[in-house]
């Protein structure tokens, strides 16, 4: 009852509370076809996942401890135990299938893959490399048009 006099008085709280509750569709392990006991049933039970939660996750889904499965799932991701919790909810996410949770750029000596390493782009990459192929059509045909019957 309060929380929905006060998301009426804030529209930008009840945006958020609407948001948070958006349910996530559970994964499947692929060698038993179970779903993890800690995977997130909302988005904010996303965002209170424990560290020890994440490893036991990264861990079920073949992540953690990379064997013939790791690289089955829909978007495996490179798993490290000694990254801050953000970092690991960040991987977590995009395993998932969570928008907005790309693995920045590694550091040197940061021994992570960037997702263009392993075969994944982002959505910006995706564009950057439509726009250079476009203006490298477009100077072709400019070379065309001025040669002539080449």
């Amino acid at each position: 009852m309060l929380a929905s006099r006060r998301a009426a008085k804030n529209p930008a709280l009840d945006a958020k509370i609407r948001q948070m509750a958006l349910p996530l569709a559970p994964l499947v392990q692929l060698t038993t076809g179970e779903v993890h006991a800690a995977f997130p049933a909302t988005l904010l039970s996303y965002w209170l996942l424990t560290d020890d939660q994440l490893e036991s996750l990264a861990h079920f889904y073949h992540q953690r401890t990379p064997c013939r499965w790791s690289g089955h799932y829909p978007c495996p991701v490179p798993w490290r135990s000694d990254l801050p919790l953000e970092d690991k909810r960040r991987r977590l996410g995009r395993f998932i299938g969570l928008r907005g949770c790309d693995t920045p750029t590694p550091e040197v000596g940061d021994g992570a893959l960037s997702p263009g390493a392993i075969g994944y782009r982002t959505e910006g990459e995706f564009v950057a490399a439509a726009r250079e192929a476009r203006e490298k059509s477009d100077e072709l045909e400019m070379f065309r048009r001025k040669m002539g019957w080449y």
